[in-house]
């Protein structure tokens, strides 16, 4: 579970690792586009495009357009071209609440389970150096895999800082 989070979170300049995000442009047909300002014209709205549940309310950031914001997104009308920018936002199954675990979102217990986790991995790590004698074990081998495991952190920090 952290292996396949980790992966995903590193990478969340590339991608959303928690959310699905869909865009789609519609062209709205039967909507008048002359009363922007009413709940009718968003139910109109969002009727026209198969969207059903509740408006959390509406946003008229300029004089051209409407945002309304639905359970699962928002839906954006340029009232001079009559398009409607769809985007629906949906968690990705399993991976969101690896992430959440992961990024510790949860807090309160989970803090400590995760704690405890870490160290036992710390543990791991270090009683691993010396579980192996000889020319495979740290005065070996294991010499050259640990300064290896050092140094390429500590190189990279020195590169980005």
């Amino acid at each position: 579970m952290y292996a396949l989070s980790g992966v995903a979170v590193n990478h969340r300049a590339d991608w959303n690792p928690s959310y699905r995000i869909t865009s789609e442009t519609v062209q709205l047909g039967g909507v008048d586009l002359q009363a922007p300002a009413s709940a009718a014209f968003a139910r109109g709205v969002l009727d026209e495009l198969g969207m059903g549940g509740p408006i959390r309310g509406t946003f008229r950031p300029d004089p051209e357009t409407v945002d309304i914001f639905v359970e699962d997104g928002t839906v954006t009308v340029d009232l001079t071209t009559g398009e409607a920018a769809v985007e629906v936002v949906r968690p990705r199954f399993l991976l969101r609440a690896f992430n959440f675990l992961h990024l510790n979102e949860a807090k309160r217990l989970w803090t400590w389970m995760a704690d405890l986790y870490a160290l036992a991995l710390a543990l791991l790590a270090l009683t691993g150096l010396f579980i192996l004698k000889g020319k495979k074990g740290i005065t070996g081998r294991g010499a050259w895999l640990t300064t290896a495991g050092v140094l390429i952190p500590v190189g990279f920090l020195l590169l980005y800082l």
